[in-house]
């Protein structure tokens, strides 16, 4: 059990036989005062179908599976701040954690046996994957450092991006996989592209007053700002390494792009005709390190 943010996580994992193990993941979501909230709907049946919240992994279907963890920092880019702005990425940056499970097509854990092998099974794993990252956001840039009454109500305007997601990757090992895994102290370099869905909350307010007042709010975001929260979907490409620990443990370590398909994951999106500096979707980088475990 760990709690992280306002997420309460529990993990039971259990041997029911040879090679049979049953995982169970109960996610639970606390207000600030500690009352339990009600998951949507969309939320739950996303969590039972990717990950399960109570689902059996059987190595009889010719893979085996890994279970892993991993956190890190996230630099977040949105329509706080300037994009390409050395003081936007180092001030907007958050957190993340993930839990993550992975198909090995290369080995047999029930046999402890290598399948036959094959191009695809020798260089290839499906990831699937739970994280969530959380970033506290505000502006920067040459308009925030300014004296007038815009670059103070830009210096008033705060946010937060909480971000859930559920998805999967594949990822591709240009070296062999069956060497790596007989090999204590090897590496396999990797790269990764997939798809999440991404569910999102976000806060954003002013130290000034309510947010889109005159006194408060720039022109730019008096209509254009939300604290509703929502969910889309996003594309994710990352590149990395394992390091192998044990025979049945890997460190690895990891550099992520996500994109959104939205532009209100920060809570602001400026009308992109008028804005045209604002026309991208928000997104993110990732850097993470974790800790994987090979179910045998």
């Amino acid at each position: 059990m760990f709690l992280f943010d306002n997420i309460l996580i529990y993990i039971f994992i259990q041997e029911k036989h040879s090679f049979f193990f049953e995982v169970k993941l109960v996610f639970i979501y606390l207000s600030d005062n500690g009352k339990i909230l009600a998951m949507t709907r969309k939320i739950k049946y996303l969590i039972i179908l990717l990950l399960g919240a109570n689902f059996s992994m059987n190595a009889q279907f010719g893979f085996s599976h890994e279970v892993g963890a991993f956190i890190g920092g996230v630099a977040f880019q949105s329509d706080f701040g300037v994009r390409h702005d050395f003081k936007t990425n180092a001030g907007n940056t958050g957190i993340g954690v993930g839990l993550v499970h992975y198909m090995n097509f290369a080995y047999r854990a029930e046999c402890n046996c290598y399948m036959p092998e094959t191009y695809f099974n020798d260089h290839f794993k499906v990831r699937s994957e739970l994280s969530y990252n959380s970033t506290q956001l505000q502006h920067f840039g040459k308009r925030v450092d300014r004296s007038s009454i815009t670059a103070a109500q830009l210096r008033g305007m705060k946010g937060e991006a909480k971000v859930t997601d559920i998805g999967m990757q594949l990822e591709f090992f240009p070296l062999s996989i069956r060497e790596f895994t007989a090999t204590d102290g090897a590496w396999a370099p990797f790269i990764a592209l997939g798809a999440h869905y991404t569910f999102f909350q976000n806060g954003t307010y002013s130290e000034l007053g309510g947010m889109g007042a005159i006194s408060t709010t720039p022109v730019k975001y008096r209509d254009a700002w939300s604290t509703e929260g929502g969910s889309t979907w996003s594309v994710v490409s990352s590149v990395g390494t394992r390091y192998k620990l044990t025979e049945l443990s890997d460190l690895f370590a990891e550099v992520r792009w996500q994109y959104y398909f939205s532009d209100w994951v920060d809570g602001l999106n400026p009308d992109p005709e008028v804005y045209t500096e604002n026309k991208a979707n928000d997104w993110n980088l990732w850097f993470h390190v974790g800790y994987i475990y090979y179910l045998d």
